[in-house]
Parts: C-alpha cells; sequence; structure tokens
C-alpha cells in the first residue's frame, strides 16, 4: 500500500475514534445511566453513613448583607450590584479554620457554592471576568479550600447554579432580577443564546471536575421548566449528566436538573428548608434524602437577621432527619472578610459539644424498624451493622420512667450515650405501679430523676441477637 493511501486511511479512523466512539465500540449512547441498585447503594455508602454535612452560601452578596437573592428581590441592575464585585476583599479568609470548626461540629462533608445565581465565581475560570481573581482579593477561593477540607477529613462537594443573573447570554426568566422590566426583557431575550449559555454551563463544570481533584459531591441548583422558566432542554441536562458522569463516575448528584423521571438522573432528593413527615419516596419507593436547612433563616450573610435556631432545635433537627433515613446539609453564610459570625460558631460549637458523646446514635444510623414503637417525646435512630437502638428524649420525664411499648423482650442492656451508666428497666406483665395498666409487650426503663448533662439526652439500647 502506497504511503499516501495509509496515511489517507489511518486519517479516517482517527477520526471515527474522536467522533463516533459509541459506534465503533457498539458503546451505548446512555451508557452513563446505566447502575444497578446494589452499585448505586455502593458509590453514596459514604454520604449515607456520614448524615451531616455543612453548606456554604457564599459570594459578592455578602458584602450587601442581606442574603444571597438580595439582587433579585431588590430588582438591581447589574451596573449597581457591580459595587460589591469591585470591594469584595476577604482578607480573613482562612478555610482551615471553617474546615476545623465543620469537623468540630461533627460534620463529614461540605458543599460550597462555586457559583451561585448572582454568576460571581470563586475560582480562576477561563470563561468569564466575573471571577474572584479579579477582585480586589486577587485569588483563587477553592483551591486553599479543597485543600483545607480534605486535610480535615471531610469530603468536598460543590454547588453550582445553573441560573445566572450576569451571563449575557442568560435569557432573562421570571426569576431574573431585571424580569420585572418587560421592555428590557423582550429586547434582550431576542439577542440572547441558551445554547452558548448551556455549553459555558458545561465549560465550568468540566473545570471544576478536573481542576481540584476528586470531587464527591455535585449540587446543582435548579430548574423550573414551564412559562418563563428554564428545563432539562433548556440546560441541556442530559449532556451535563454524560459530562459530569464521564469526568468524576464516582460523583453523588442531586435531583435539579428536571430529571426525575429518568433512570439514573439523579441520585437523591432535596427537600429545603422543612422537614419531611417520613422517609422522602419517589413513586412509592423511598429514595435516599438530604434536606438543606439554615441556622439564621437565610443562605448568604445577613447581618440583621433575627431568626436563628437554637443549638437545641439544631440537634433535634439532625435527630429527626436521621431517624426518617435522611441526611442533614446545614447552611452557614460566611461574611465578606471571610469569617463566620459569632452565632454562627457558637451553635456549630454546640452541636460539637453534643456530637463529640452522642455521634454514634447519628453516623451510620437510620430508621428503626417498625416493630419498635417511637416513644411520646422522643426520636428513634438505629444502626443495623450494630443492631444498636438509640432512645433520644427530647423532654425528660418527670416520674423518672420511659415506657417503650413492643420493646420486651428484645432489649439486653441499656445506658446513658453521654457516660455510658447503667439504665436498669423492667418488663411488667399485668400491672405497673400506680395501677395504670401497661402492655405485657412494654419495657420500662427506670431513668434518673435528674436530666443528664447534654441538650438531648440519648439512651442507647443493645438489642438481642
Amino acid at each position: 500500500m502506497k504511503k499516501s493511501n495509509k496515511f489517507y486511511l489511518n486519517s479516517i479512523l482517527i477520526l471515527l475514534l474522536i467522533l463516533t466512539p459509541d459506534i465503533l465500540f457498539s458503546r451505548d449512547k446512555n451508557w452513563f445511566l446505566h447502575e444497578t441498585p446494589e452499585q448505586k447503594a455502593q458509590r453514596l455508602k459514604w454520604w449515607t453513613r456520614a448524615r451531616f454535612g455543612m453548606f456554604i452560601h457564599w459570594g459578592t452578596y455578602s458584602l450587601g448583607a442581606r442574603n444571597e437573592w438580595v439582587k433579585y428581590r431588590e430588582h438591581i441592575p447589574d451596573r449597581e450590584y457591580s459595587k460589591y464585585f469591585k470591594h469584595f476583599n476577604p482578607d480573613m479568609y482562612d478555610p482551615a479554620q471553617w474546615a476545623k470548626l465543620a469537623r468540630y461540629a461533627g460534620m463529614k462533608y461540605v458543599v460550597i457554592t462555586a457559583k451561585h445565581h448572582e454568576g460571581f465565581c470563586l475560582w480562576d475560570t477561563r470563561y468569564t471576568d466575573y471571577k474572584v481573581t479579579n477582585t480586589p482579593y486577587g485569588k483563587d477561593l477553592l483551591k486553599p479550600f479543597v485543600e483545607a477540607f480534605r486535610k480535615e477529613g471531610l469530603r468536598v462537594g460543590f454547588y453550582y447554579s445553573l441560573l445566572d443573573w450576569h451571563h449575557p447570554e442568560y435569557p432573562i426568566d421570571k426569576y431574573h432580577p431585571m424580569f420585572i422590566n418587560k421592555e428590557y426583557r423582550e429586547r434582550e431575550n431576542q439577542r440572547r443564546d441558551m445554547k452558548k449559555y448551556a455549553r459555558y454551563i458545561r465549560n465550568q463544570l468540566r473545570e471544576l471536575l478536573t481542576q481540584f481533584g476528586e470531587i464527591d459531591l455535585l449540587f446543582l441548583d435548579y430548574s423550573f421548566p414551564g412559562k418563563y422558566g428554564k428545563g432539562r432542554k433548556e440546560w441541556e441536562s442530559m449532556k451535563i449528566l454524560k459530562l459530569v458522569r464521564t469526568l468524576q463516575p464516582q460523583i453523588i448528584i442531586n435531583d435539579r436538573l428536571d430529571l426525575l423521571d429518568v433512570p439514573g438522573g439523579w441520585d437523591f432528593r432535596t427537600p429545603e428548608q422543612f422537614m419531611p413527615r417520613q422517609w422522602v419516596t419517589y413513586r412509592g419507593k423511598r429514595v435516599p434524602w438530604e434536606t438543606c436547612q439554615t441556622i439564621s433563616g437565610y443562605w448568604g450573610y445577613y447581618r440583621d437577621g433575627s431568626s436563628w435556631k437554637s443549638v437545641q432545635q439544631l440537634i433535634i433537627m439532625l435527630i429527626e432527619t436521621v431517624s426518617k433515613g435522611g441526611n442533614l446539609l446545614l447552611n452557614v453564610g460566611p461574611t465578606a472578610r471571610g469569617t463566620f459570625d459569632p452565632w454562627t460558631v457558637e451553635r456549630l460549637r454546640g452541636i460539637g459539644n453534643w456530637m463529640k458523646f452522642h455521634s454514634r446514635s447519628i453516623y451510620g444510623c437510620t430508621r428503626a424498624p417498625r416493630e419498635f414503637k417511637k416513644p411520646e417525646n422522643c426520636l428513634l435512630t438505629y444502626n443495623p451493622d450494630t443492631r444498636r437502638l438509640y432512645v433520644h428524649v427530647l423532654v425528660w420525664p418527670s416520674t423518672g420512667k420511659l415506657y417503650l411499648e413492643g420493646f420486651a423482650g428484645k432489649v439486653e442492656y441499656a445506658q446513658l450515650l453521654n457516660d455510658a451508666s447503667e439504665i436498669k428497666f423492667t418488663e411488667p406483665k399485668h400491672w405497673n405501679v400506680l395501677n395504670e395498666k401497661v402492655k405485657p409487650e412494654t419495657l420500662i426503663l427506670k431513668l434518673p430523676i435528674q436530666k443528664p448533662p447534654v441538650d438531648i439526652p440519648v439512651i442507647e439500647l443493645f438489642l438481642k441477637r
């Protein structure tokens, strides 16, 4: 064969390999959607055992100090909003301190807003000038962040907003700050190209998933299909999903790409700012889920906020989430100087003080088996590996007794978790003291009159094998 013909054939083969690898190797074009339930459970295993993570909302809106939606809610135009970009300089930013506090609080993973709806990017992206390296701060924020949290043993995740109120190709929709200006909206949308913006999303995700090592979780936010909205068609969600699965096959992805009906299109549900009444389901089946919640009532830093949850409320929120088979992603909003405000620090330390003695009632735990009925003013969690049941006592009984209906004959030992002190119990046959009838299958715990010196006392029950 002549050299010219050989070169010609080799060139065609190389071109085919580049353009049509799925056809040449008979690979299903939707290979990234195919996974057995067992494979998925294994991929999510670290996450379902962790149960507790930190969410971080941080951007130029922290200078406004009145939440991350301030541009939308106050309909602030770009030229006015740019003052925050021009003055963003978190000179006290120390991600190592953030990571230490997250670890002390008992958190096992972190998710940070690499880009929120305002469009500002915390890393040195190639695809926009609206990034931290062009602010007075002048340095990439994500690289030291990732290193610091990994050093403390936390898994790392990125939040990425599908919405973008700054990008010139992003069509103005009902959640855009300028939607109220009809004339401007219609004029702008005639020239804006959603296809170009969809490519922008993929380009930035490629950066986030190739420049920072292994990323454990991706939180994409969010879809709102319909008139003046955006969903899978606009985001080109299947292309996003394929890119993500190709670059980081092990990654966990949330449910906001508008692909709920696509098997393999998401990994976990994300109820936001509310507590589900029971284990979250989809089409009648229980699914992995995580509730993202705020400490202060706001996601971004809000200087004048007054709706702070107490340490005890936050601990109960964590317990209740786990008791229903879910994870809690608890949010903090750093200040514009790069610090956590004192109210946040106080609450994280308070949670950590409780977790120091009670974390084994959280990590690796889930909903208790149905045979165990939740006592009044209590929450139950259960570790299926150790076969230990945890009774979280929200209101300490003044009588010194706690009645556990249906527990009789199933418990070999009981103790307070904070100090491992024994809790004695009885299993009545017919009648209890005070002439109060008790079912024979009831276990009666004999508690100390004085409540243990912890926010929420926990009784650890060792079940019989």
